[in-house]
């Protein structure tokens, strides 16, 4: 077989003899149709990547020129094929022959492998190099590339040394580790490496040596601090630990599958397959394949066969849909499929690691030794489904794709199992479920006619049902008749292409519907995020809650729609694609109205839960269901929270600005509340680059006042006291009074953050008398309790008292819970500090009260923390260690390190 060299000098061998392709721009022109192999590449980007911006006076001749040549040169290889297509050329070649693809290959494997199989993938992998990727050529293109690339071999070889790590080649790694760390001196992954290595073999000092010099490094070059990992890594060794902590699992068990297809027909020797492959499992994690064309039933069949074994998994089943055929909407990518599982694994969304290596591994470690089903629907390809492969094997993977998923069967030992369209008589069998056997046995002749227009694809086959179904009255040869008569699209169903074959049924239902749900049912293709609530479709349709009510019952009587729980509702993925096909000149509108519904929806559900907050000017509110009360506000954003994302992102892409930085501050309070620290930097971040866009300067200093808070939560302490500077200075230059009073509020907490308690309350007192001055009497409790918590911090506890005791007063008569919460929290700490021990308890669990009673979890640890402090004074040593093992806990699930390190330290202390 020819083989393909790009991993060092361009090179093509053949039976060892290396071929003539000595020309720079024939050498070019073969790099740029393997790297893309047995995928078209157009004549454009084939130019861009050989030449880039210094294009000869006809390129496309001379391309045509190369591509001759290399033909010639190719001839003899059975295997190779450069063939031209529409618009340009395809290079067919096995990918096990492109060292470039051979090596993504091991290194996917590797990475999904257990460490004795990993450790031979990657070594294959990385012995593929020979130099630099594509020696001799230099394009513009080639360099961006081979950058990556090089990134990528790095990245393989850090993943090889913690495979050895773990084996235990400590010694035999510090010499290598010690180059690699100087040619990467700002590299921390590979510095913790390299920290673990010196450690194990007995070099502590320099290990934290060598921890100061990247801290200092960091610091000048970057402006920032060791990432939290590398920071455990140092406390782990200074410590006398080996491997940095990681967040816990709760003892939940999943239950995550969908509910069984409620009339399931067929399929017998299929299950019996599964049965069979469950059974006979050779002690290797069982992996099946469901394949076949869409509309086929692969996620009936899965979620079947699911149901019916769900004693088998007593840990657990775990379910994800990875829209990798989805027509509305991108693949999910591995990273979103992580936290999906490993938040049904029980892991708080604020402890789940940001990269997606860091994730994989949080999740095969909590799923190995379990016995789980995980069930991956809808996947694209092999590449998508290999991080979410568990690493152990005592787990069962049930996946469906449209894809063969041939790289899982070669490279995982998966199984596959094609599914066909149904015989005859299954398809019989189920029009007699959904209809009944005597009203199919009363029309053998309809029957047989809409069995062959539907060829016995189950998603037709329903729909035809459904149809029946909203029409008992009807003869099925009525139904029969209109089938027969679409011959132009009837055709289509014996077309191979599985979306035109369902898209013919589609269009006969959609037909007989009228013009208000056929207008309804396209509109709801364009729904934000995985399902719809009754008040959100309303507000993308443009109709009252009643009608809108209706118009969906009507759409799920005939199978075009499903309430998969009370109130929401989704599509099926090729139902959905229809439906967005459908829609005509009101998709802006109705994706307006759909945002502003969440919009000012989280806006009522916030000043619910938040009910002193500033408030910010929103358009006239428009129609929907609001929540009433603080624990439907929770619930609402508990729902909705997908979505909400979802209609940020579609605010985005239409370059709605202000609707985007909207949104943010809307859900700012719910995802602090519920702890999802990571979201709110990232849409904070969002936020700001949409206020930057628009010609409002209040928006501007908002956006980045949210940003100087999600900085700060996630302990960037100093962008976060940059941003909100910035924040101050647009207001002073505004004369907004209030903004500045907020912004002098999160300053102080910023500073107090820092451990400038004396900055803090400086900021502290000058928020405090703004707020006094513009009369916000609720928000001039909170700087008393502020400033009394600051004194507190610095030993002056007469004022302290006073000024808490002063804010209690004020904040009762206002009815702010989450301050009270707040200002019992000051007491109990003050009246620790003077001694009084039982009546710092006392104002802590009313504290705590108050925060269970608001479902603030972040705010909880804090004060657990503190009462096992004040136990420990009292020499209760049992209660103290409860309280803080739980405020410990809650410190990893949300993903706390610097709090979790310090109580640890202090738990092992007091032993």
């Amino acid at each position: 077989m020819v083989q393909f060299r790009l991993l060092g000098e361009v090179q093509v061998v053949d039976r060892g003899r290396v071929m003539d392709i000595n020309r720079h721009q024939q050498r070019c022109v073969l790099t740029a149709l393997l790297v893309d192999a047995n995928k078209l590449v157009t004549v454009d980007t084939l130019a861009d990547r050989v030449w880039g911006n210094r294009l000869p006076q006809r390129p496309r001749e001379s391309l045509y020129s190369y591509l001759s040549q290399l033909r010639a040169a190719l001839s003899d290889a059975d295997d190779v094929n450069i063939a031209q297509r529409s618009g340009g050329y395809q290079l067919s070649v096995d990918p096990e022959s492109v060292d470039l693809h051979r090596f993504h290959e091991l290194v996917a494997a590797a990475r999904a492998a257990d460490d004795g199989r990993a450790e031979g993938l990657l070594a294959e992998a990385l012995a593929l190099w020979t130099g630099d990727a594509f020696a001799g050529l230099d394009t513009e293109w080639v360099a961006g590339l081979r950058e990556t690339l090089h990134g990528q071999r790095h990245a393989a070889r850090l993943d090889l040394t913690d495979v050895r790590l773990r084996a235990g080649a400590d010694s035999e790694l510090v010499a290598e580790l010690t180059e690699l760390a100087a040619a990467h001196p700002l590299d921390e992954r590979l510095a913790g490496q390299l920290m673990l290595a010196l450690y194990r073999n007995g070099r502590q000092q320099d290990a934290l040596r060598h921890y100061e010099r990247i801290r200092r490094s960091l610091a000048d070059e970057l402006g920032v601090d060791p990432s939290p990992e590398l920071r455990q890594r140092f406390q782990d060794i200074l410590d006398g630990g080996t491997a940095p902590s990681r967040p816990v699992q709760t003892s939940l068990v999943p239950q995550q599958l969908p509910g069984a297809p409620a009339m399931f027909v067929g399929r017998g020797r299929e299950i019996d397959r599964l049965d069979a492959l469950l059974r006979d499992g050779d002690g290797s994690v069982v992996i099946s394949a469901i394949g076949g064309t869409g509309g086929v039933g692969k996620t009936w069949l899965a979620l079947r066969w699911a149901h019916l074994n769900a004693d088998r998994f007593p840990d657990g089943r775990l379910y994800v849909n990875l829209r990798g055929f989805d027509p509305t909407a991108e693949p999910t990518p591995p990273n979103a499929a992580l936290r999906s599982l490993l938040e049904g694994l029980g892991v708080d969304p604020a402890g789940i690691p940001a990269d997606q290596d860091a994730r994989t591994a949080l999740y095969r470690s909590l799923v190995a030794g379990k016995k789980l089903l995980i069930l991956v629907d809808n996947a694209a390809d092999a590449a998508q489904v290999v991080p979410l492969l568990p690493g152990g094997s005592t787990c069962t993977v049930l996946i469906t794709s449209r894809d063969r998923l041939a790289g899982l069967v070669t490279t995982h030992g998966a199984h596959p199992l094609s599914l066909d369209v149904f015989s005859d008589a299954d398809a019989r069998a189920l029009l007699a479920a959904r209809l009944g056997a005597g009203r199919v046995d009363a029309e053998p002749e309809a029957v047989a006619e809409l069995l062959a227009c539907c060829a016995g694809l189950p998603l037709a086959l329903s729909i035809v049902a459904g149809r029946a179904l909203a029409h008992p009255d009807f003869p099925l040869a009525v139904l029969a008749a209109e089938l027969r008569d679409a011959t132009a699209r009837l055709g289509a169903l014996d077309d191979s292409d599985p979306a035109a074959s369902v898209r013919a049924v589609l269009a006969c239902s959609v037909a007989a519907l009228t013009t208000e749900q056929a207008r309804v049912f396209s509109l709801l293709g364009l729904a934000p995020g995985p399902d719809i609530s009754l008040p959100a479709a309303a507000s993308l349709v443009g109709t009252s809650i009643g009608r809108a009510a209706a118009t969906l019952t009507a759409l799920e009587g005939v199978s075009l729609l499903q309430q998969r729980s009370p109130g929401r509702y989704r599509m099926h993925d090729l139902v959905r694609l229809y439906a967005c096909e459908q829609v005509g000149a009101g998709q802006e509108a109705a994706l307006r109205r759909v945002i502003d519904f969440y919009l000012h929806t989280a806006a009522t559900a916030d000043r619910l839960i938040n009910p002193h907050r500033q408030a910010i000017a929103l358009d006239p509110p428009v129609a929907g269901c609001e929540p009433a009360r603080p624990n439907d506000a929770l619930a609402w954003f508990d729902a909705e929270y997908p979505g909400l994302l979802a209609a940020q992102e579609l605010a985005v892409q239409h370059g709605w600005h202000a609707q985007v930085w909207q949104l943010t501050w809307a859900a700012s309070t719910y995802r602090i509340r519920r702890g999802h620290l990571r979201d709110d930097l990232d849409t904070a971040l969002v936020a700001l680059a949409a206020a930057q866009r628009l010609d409002d300067p209040a928006a501007l200093a908002q956006s980045h006042r949210l940003l100087g808070h999600a900085y700060g939560r996630a302990g960037e302490h100093a962008k976060g006291i940059a941003h909100l500077r910035q924040t101050l200075a647009l207001a002073e230059a505004a004369a907004d009074l209030p903004v500045q009073a907020y912004t002098h509020h999160t300053l102080a907490q910023a500073w107090e953050r820092q451990g400038d308690h004396a900055e803090a309350l400086e900021h502290a007192i000058r928020g405090g008398a703004l707020f006094q001055e513009l009369g916000l009497a609720a928000w001039h409790a909170r700087a008393l309790n502020q400033r009394g918590w600051l004194l507190a911090q610095l030993g002056q506890h007469e004022g302290a008292l006073a000024a808490c005791e002063q804010a209690l007063a004020l904040v009762r008569a206002h009815d702010d819970r989450d301050t009270e919460a707040s200002i019992l929290d000051s007491l109990g700490f003050i009246a620790h500090g003077c001694g009084r021990y039982a009546e710092a308890v006392t104002y802590y669990e009313q504290s705590l009260a108050i925060a269970d009673e608001l479902g603030h979890t972040f705010y909880r640890a804090s004060t657990l923390e503190k009462i096992g402090g004040t136990h420990a004074a009292l020499g209760d040593d049992r209660r103290a260690r409860t309280a803080w093992e739980a405020a410990l806990d809650l410190y990893r699930r949300q993903n706390r390190l610097d709090d979790a390190v310090r109580l640890r330290t202090r738990l092992a202390d007091d032993r």
